[in-house]
């Protein structure tokens, strides 16, 4: 049994019509109980709880320095290659945009790594696409031994794999998989999944479920913002993560709150989040689970992400780039993928500073680092 048997059981019109319903009595018992259950959780992110968003804000910076205390984790993404072997609608390295393919080879990995040292930075988010055969198993046993010395904590986006593939990824390094359910409606969900290994929901839907057999350190989650009701998505996220964490319990768990943009091709989000809504929802999923470590993108503008930060974000990226040897050799990036907070790392470290928090470089990792001479 898996979570998508779980998710069978779960009516996304009656999360929808539970969510409306909440009441202010419901939001002021969700903000007073210790342990927020799902339904608490639906009631945090109602239109219902609004006006307490500044009491929400006040508690989840208390929880976020209690438990994480001033520090704010470092990463950035390494884009491995935009290649990609699925059509989705809304994303820019869909097989059907024309745009220029590229594929890192070790070298040219190896010459990100050197200028993102330079940058300060021990944790590595490797962006991988999703084509199996010229980014999948084989190429990632060339390129994980190559990047693996550089990265005190590495990191991947892949593409759902299966439980024997993820060990065998554990056992050249890797301590975190990054997936993203895109989203838990299944209509939307084959509406902008429209060729390749994508459109079987069930196998992406099962992926945290593989990973957490294979005894991942950390796994990260998230749905994309804007595809559908981002309220009814984030209520089926919060089920499957009290799923995971009920069976998986050894793993640790991230969230992302990617908040979807027009891209090439023309895919403009149906059910945008305005930046205080995206702001409730990121102090609600603190509230709902204290131990979840949140992360926010270079997507966001600087001002949002400097006042958003201290309120309950565990983890960041700075100066990133989202093409395969953009480092190396900085590109125009694909619009979706724009970076909106462009500032320099040493900028943003600052601004997280100037806030009284600390910024750490090193993620602790269950592996002991090769460091490259």
């Amino acid at each position: 049994m898996s979570f998508y048997d779980h998710w069978l059981r779960l009516d996304w019109s009656q999360l929808q019509r539970q969510i409306a319903a909440s009441t202010t009595s419901d939001v002021e018992r969700a903000l007073q109980t210790s342990r927020p259950s799902v339904s608490d959780f639906a009631a945090l992110i109602s239109k219902a709880a609004e006006p307490y968003l500044a009491v929400m804000a006040e508690r989840a910076q208390q929880l976020t320095r209690q438990r994480f205390g001033q520090g704010v984790s470092m990463y950035l993404p390494l884009y491995l290659t935009n290649l990609c072997a699925n059509d989705c609608s809304y994303c820019g390295f869909s097989m059907s945009n024309k745009l220029k393919r590229k594929v890192l080879t070790e070298a040219e990995a190896i010459a990100e790594c050197e200028v993102i040292r330079q940058m300060g930075y021990e944790s590595l988010l490797l962006v991988t696409g999703e084509h199996e055969s010229k980014g999948g198993m084989e190429y990632f046993r060339r390129m994980l031994p190559a990047v693996r010395p550089y990265a005190a904590y590495l990191m991947m986006e892949v593409q759902p794999l299966a439980t024997a593939e993820y060990r065998e990824l554990i056992g050249l390094g890797l301590d975190a998989v990054m997936v993203y359910q895109e989203s838990y409606h299944q209509p939307t969900y084959a509406q902008h999944h429209l060729r390749g290994k994508k459109q079987d929901m069930r196998w992406r839907m099962e992926t945290p479920d593989r990973l957490g057999e294979a005894g991942i350190d950390k796994m990260g989650l998230g749905a994309l913002l804007g595809l559908a009701d981002w309220r009814a998505d984030s209520l089926m996220l919060a089920h499957h993560l009290s799923y995971l964490r009920k069976r998986y319990w050894k793993s640790r768990y991230s969230l992302s709150f990617p908040r979807l943009r027009p891209c090439t091709g023309g895919f403009s989000p149906t059910h945008p989040l305005t930046d205080r809504q995206l702001v409730q929802l990121i102090c609600a999923w603190r509230l709902f689970d204290p131990e979840l470590e949140l992360s926010l993108s270079t997507r966001e503008s600087a001002s949002f992400r400097d006042a958003v930060i201290p309120l309950g974000i565990t983890s960041v990226s700075a100066a990133s780039s989202t093409q395969p040897g953009g480092y190396a050799s900085p590109q125009r990036e694909l619009e979706q993928f724009t970076i909106h907070d462009a500032r320099p790392v040493q900028q943003v470290a600052d601004a997280i500073r100037s806030r009284g928090l600390e910024v750490i470089w090193h993620e602790a990792s269950n592996r002991v680092p090769i460091w490259p001479g």
